[in-house]
């Protein structure tokens, strides 16, 4: 049996007022996780909490693009192969849910208007996201992993995409091995600008770090933001591993929140 954990952040850039924010949406997760539930259910529950938090970019408070539309951008994976992502939703509250109902599909990704009919079909809420002017070098998009008794591990990632990009941008929330990686003991998720990630293929090559070599995960999630990113460039990392609590590490402020159980 292992022992449950469960480690979230809210975005690079913004400060430690927002810690309490992101421990709400562990609190979340570790009950369920307590109540024997999955790392999956716990994950998703965590993430929908804070895409309904508006300070975050992310679901409610996801940040207008510069022709004043808010699309959203979610991921979903797990331990044992199952990936969901969507890309650019409109009038989509909690995409996190659309991206976790594609896990068991044939097809993992779907975007714009097509996701969105996607999720009409299935029942998924379609209502207004009413959004906010975005912050200047303030990311404050989401992410939650979790690992269950069973061992099984969850990585869930939000975002209303970075501040001040035209409408079709895409960023690395929705992107395997760069917002977010996951595989058997171990998981890894980026924040931050979006480009120097996917750039970087970041959270795939930290991951792969740690399991290549004797580092510890701190060690790893250093080693990625010291060899590819440059510190004038905000970004942040959250993991999880096979033991022990979660880890977050950023050249910025980065709220992030760890629980582990007894």
């Amino acid at each position: 049996m292992a022992i449950p954990a469960v480690v979230a952040h809210g975005g690079a850039g913004p400060g430690p007022e927002r810690n309490e924010n992101v421990e709400i949406a562990v609190r979340e997760a570790a009950r369920i996780l307590q109540s024997g539930g999955s790392a999956l259910d716990a994950a998703i529950e965590a993430c929908v909490i804070l895409e309904n938090d508006p300070v975050f970019n992310a679901g409610t408070g996801g940040v207008f693009r510069n022709d004043g539309s808010v699309l959203l951008d979610a991921s979903i994976q797990t331990c044992d192969g199952r990936l969901g992502f969507v890309i650019a939703m409109h009038d989509t509250p909690n995409p996190i849910r659309v991206a976790a109902a594609l896990l068991d599909e044939e097809i993992n990704g779907l975007t714009g208007q097509g996701a969105r009919e996607w999720a009409d079909k299935r029942g998924f809420v379609n209502a207004k996201v009413e959004g906010r002017h975005p912050v200047e070098d303030i990311g404050d998009t989401v992410g939650v992993i979790t690992r269950d008794k069973n061992g099984l591990f969850a990585c869930a990632t939000s975002t209303g995409g970075c501040s001040f990009r035209p409408p079709g941008r895409v960023g690395d929330v929705p992107l395997p091995g760069s917002g977010f990686w996951t595989q058997t003991g171990v998981a890894v998720a980026a924040t931050g600008n979006g480009e120097e990630i996917t750039n970087n293929l970041l959270s795939y090559r930290v991951l792969d770090k740690f399991v290549q070599s004797s580092d510890s995960l701190k060690e790893a999630l250093s080693w990625g933001l010291k060899e590819f990113i440059d510190d004038s460039i905000s970004v942040g990392m959250i993991a999880l591993s096979d033991k022990g609590e979660g880890v977050g590490i950023a050249n910025t402020d980065m709220p992030w929140s760890t629980w582990i159980g007894s």
